[in-house]
């Protein structure tokens, strides 16, 4: 009786670790699917956080990625809020997929208009400027600079307003093209700042009778913070923006390198 016994029993703990296998299963796979907003992957060691901030009118998402290190000065950079004006975009992936941000708390939202990216379009899905949709001197604006039937009529205007409330950083740079400069309209000493790390030009950006609802002075009009918008030129040289991620960091007396939460 003692040799069938010890057949038995590794067949038994077999089975066992197989139905509790099978019991985590499903967990593991939620998790893996979840869109988890914290934690970050060996594949992206600078991210130490990921949060839908909203979707599209297509349904696309609007990802913003948590980068540094909580509690240091916070800041927002954001780019393609107009989906023809892709090129800046790099800056913000750069600093997503490099080495762990030390000594700031930066937050990166590389696509704002999905559906404008998808389609090579400077308006949303809806044939919204979203740059003309915020509130603050809204006015209603047709042709080319469409600010929709309303104040903050358009999906991705309402999430990013969240997502900025939520966040309430010091600054956001703002990138655009073509115009290749920066605003110094309001805080010239940090816009010059600003241009001179970046290496553009200083200049007024005013839009004249369509500098209406814009996402920069709504932020301005509403928040301590102060938001700047950049423009680079329709066609940026590549090194120009390879060199801009360590250029803005060194502006905010942030570096990049070694590991998460080791300075």
């Amino acid at each position: 009786m003692r040799g069938p016994s010890r057949v038995r029993s590794p067949l038994r703990r077999l089975l066992a670790a197989a139905v509790v296998g099978c019991a985590l299963l499903p967990a593991v796979l939620e998790a893996s699917a979840s869109g988890s907003t914290s934690g970050s992957g060996s594949a992206r060691p600078a991210v130490i956080g990921r949060k839908v901030v909203g979707h599209s009118l297509q349904g696309r998402p609007i990802v913003a990625w948590h980068l540094g290190e909580p509690g240091k000065k916070k800041v927002v950079l954001i780019s393609v809020m107009h989906g023809n004006e892709p090129a800046p975009r790099r800056i913000l992936t750069d600093l997503r997929d490099g080495a762990p941000v030390h000594d700031l708390n930066l937050w990166v939202v590389p696509v704002y208009n999905p559906d404008g990216l998808a389609h090579h379009t400077r308006k949303n899905a809806h044939g919204v400027d979203l740059n003309r949709n915020y509130p603050y001197r809204w006015a209603p604006l047709d042709g080319g600079y469409e600010s929709g039937p309303k104040p903050s009529s358009e999906p991705e205007t309402r999430a990013m307003k969240r997502f900025l409330a939520r966040v309430d950083p010091a600054y956001v740079l703002s990138f655009h093209q073509p115009l290749h400069a920066v605003d110094v309209t309001q805080r010239p000493a940090l816009s010059k700042r600003v241009a001179r790390a970046l290496d553009l030009p200083r200049t007024r950006l005013t839009c004249g009778s369509t500098c209406h609802g814009t996402m920069t002075m709504w932020f301005n009009h509403r928040f301590d913070g102060f938001a700047l918008t950049v423009e680079y030129g329709a066609s940026p040289p590549a090194s120009k923006l390879a060199a801009a991620p360590g250029k803005i960091l060194h502006l905010f007396g942030a570096w990049r390198g070694g590991v998460v939460g080791v300075s």
